[in-house]
């Protein structure tokens, strides 16, 4: 009788242990599907086998969302040619522009390639040579009426956070802002894009590349306009974690026979209508 009655309160342990287990890992399961699972955001780990590139999401034609869960880009095709040639794993890592420098400094990127502009950074990474002349420019409605820099006169003119742009039109370019009504600075360029269709404001400042992006796109097409007169011009390249030079150097040596042999031409050509091939600075 004793013996059985253990059999039973072993059996009704076991089945509780059982089911304790099943709880556990579906609600483990729900936990991650609302999302509350720590780690399932969590970036690849960096080693020498990877090469994880830090980039703009949402920054044509250098590194933007493919529409299928992916991402594509001109710097992006270049750093999948570059691993392709070192037998490396690319890793595109989508970043917030303004955490750049702490994602490069912490070691969970290798790199920033995406569109980055050179000029006023010099002594701040370890750079690659530079292989974009890039301009930076104003998009308009095209019925707008405006038709030069001096029309922006009492406008109100957006542009992205920590760009190019922005930092011309504070420095070099400042007496410019100064005629505006508004300098407003947004998270990204398609916000600013989105804010001139609505009427939001008159005028975005952002890079040439970007803005034939958005005046080409098909949802845009007639409707926008590129000003002929340009705010200023700079160059791109790849910023490494500062003295990091055997990275770069790699990196550097790979992109300088892709130039020799017309890899980057021929890449360059897949974004004509964005002016990349018209960009480069041939080696």
């Amino acid at each position: 009788m004793v013996f059985s009655m253990n059999k039973k309160i072993g059996f009704i342990l076991a089945m509780v242990l059982i089911a304790f287990l099943v709880m556990g890992t579906a609600s483990a399961g729900l936990f991650d599907f609302l999302g509350g699972g720590g780690h399932s955001t969590a970036k690849v780990a960096n080693n020498d086998s990877n090469l994880i590139v830090g980039f703009d999401a949402e920054f044509p034609p250098y590194g933007f969302s493919d529409g299928k869960g992916g991402y594509q880009g001109f710097d992006l095709d270049l750093a999948q040619e570059v691993c392709n040639r070192n037998n490396w794993t690319l890793v595109k890592q989508p970043i917030d522009w303004d955490a750049k420098d702490a994602e490069l400094n912490s070691g969970t990127i290798d790199c920033i390639w995406n569109g980055f502009t050179i000029n006023g950074r010099e002594n701040d990474y370890t750079w690659s040579k530079p292989y974009i002349d890039n301009k930076q420019v104003v998009v308009v409605k095209a019925d707008s009426g405006i038709n030069s820099l001096a029309d922006l006169k009492g406008k109100t003119v957006e542009t992205q956070k920590d760009s190019s742009a922005l930092a011309a039109l504070k420095g070099d370019n400042k007496t410019l802002a100064d005629t505006f009504s508004k300098l407003v600075e947004v998270a990204d360029y398609n916000t600013g894009i989105m804010d001139l269709k609505s009427g939001a404001c008159d005028a975005v400042a952002l890079d040439i590349g970007v803005a034939q992006y958005q005046v080409n796109s098909a949802n845009n097409t007639g409707s926008l306009k590129i000003l002929n007169d340009s705010i200023s011009s700079e160059q791109y390249g790849i910023g490494f974690k500062k003295g990091n030079t055997d990275l770069e150097n790699k990196v550097q040596k790979t992109l300088d026979e892709m130039f020799a042999d017309g890899t980057v031409t021929r890449i360059a050509q897949n974004y004509t209508t964005y002016g990349v091939p018209g960009s480069l600075i041939q080696k």
